[in-house]
């Protein structure tokens, strides 16, 4: 797959605030030890070049299985294949969490049915409050 294809290699980047975060989340507190920017720079073209890479060879492994999404299982064969076996676990535990977190942001997001009201007392619920909210304006 070429640049081109992949939308060029000059548009892809990760935000230098959030690298720079976890650079100092990394690094001792105490150890008087500066990143400079230059480091930073590189820190994030090595990122981006690796997050090309495992992309590129998971979207051929889902192709060869005929399927349009790219799914944790590419990512890890991918891993697999290009020699990153040892990050795999990692993989496996932050799709864990983050499934996790959507499932409590589902729960959470259905305000409908923990209201505990029919829509129709919702809708005239909300009319009341419409109302109200112009007659403080007017």
């Amino acid at each position: 797959m070429s640049d081109h294809e992949l939308g060029g290699a000059d548009d892809l980047s990760l935000p230098k605030a959030t690298v720079q975060k976890i650079v100092s989340e990394i690094l001792p507190p105490s150890g008087g030890c500066i990143f400079a920017k230059e480091a930073r720079d590189l820190l994030i073209e090595c990122c981006v070049e690796f997050i090309t890479l495992i992309s590129s060879e998971a979207n051929e492994i889902s192709e060869k299985e005929a399927k349009k999404t790219i799914a944790c299982d590419h990512i890890t064969k991918a891993l697999e294949q290009l020699g990153f076996s040892d990050y795999v676990p990692a993989v496996m535990d932050a799709a864990q969490e983050h499934k996790d977190t959507q499932k409590g942001r589902e729960k959470r997001g259905d305000k409908f049915a923990q209201s505990g009201m029919s829509l129709e007392e919702l809708e005239r619920l909300q009319a009341e409050q419409f109302a109200q909210a112009a007659a403080r304006h007017t």
